[in-house]
């Protein structure tokens, strides 16, 4: 059976890109977002859920199968996809796996506190056309690997 992609739709940047790369295997495109972003491709479905807090991320990991592909930016959503054995890729086509991920939950704790207590961090860059062409690089290499 082929994996699936399933995508954290809600301020994804990289929706085209990914079924751009799943239809060239044939994989079929899940796109999850809440209500307020609701995103409508015809070459994917769509399963929106209402608003609330990670309402989002419980919905597709409940959908997620071993070997399946997941497009996210949030680390907590990665390391559940992990956890049940499908593939995790962020936006930028770097790829959460079992010997990143607590680093990365670490690094999104200790963010937290000092945005908590008034810090400020530096947000990402602008995003540029290389991002996407190496997401898409990265994805493809990705669905080869989910596929064999």
């Amino acid at each position: 059976m082929l994996p699936k992609v399933l995508v954290d739709a809600d301020g994804c940047p990289v929706i085209d890109e990914t079924i751009k790369v799943a239809k060239q295997f044939g994989l079929q495109v899940l796109l999850f977002c809440d209500t307020s972003h609701a995103i409508d491709r015809p070459e994917a479905e769509t399963i929106i859920v209402s608003k609330g807090a990670d309402a989002v991320d419980f919905k597709l990991v409940n959908h997620v199968r071993k070997g399946d592909i997941i497009v996210t930016q949030d680390y907590g959503l990665a390391s559940m996809v992990l956890a049940k054995k499908g593939y995790a890729i962020n936006q930028n086509g770097w790829e959460y796996t079992s010997e990143n991920i607590g680093q990365l939950l670490e690094f999104r704790y200790t963010s937290q506190k000092i945005r908590r207590t008034g810090g400020r961090l530096k947000g990402p860059k602008k995003r540029q056309k290389e991002n996407d062409e190496k997401f898409e690089q990265a994805l493809t290499e990705l669905c080869i690997r989910a596929i064999n």
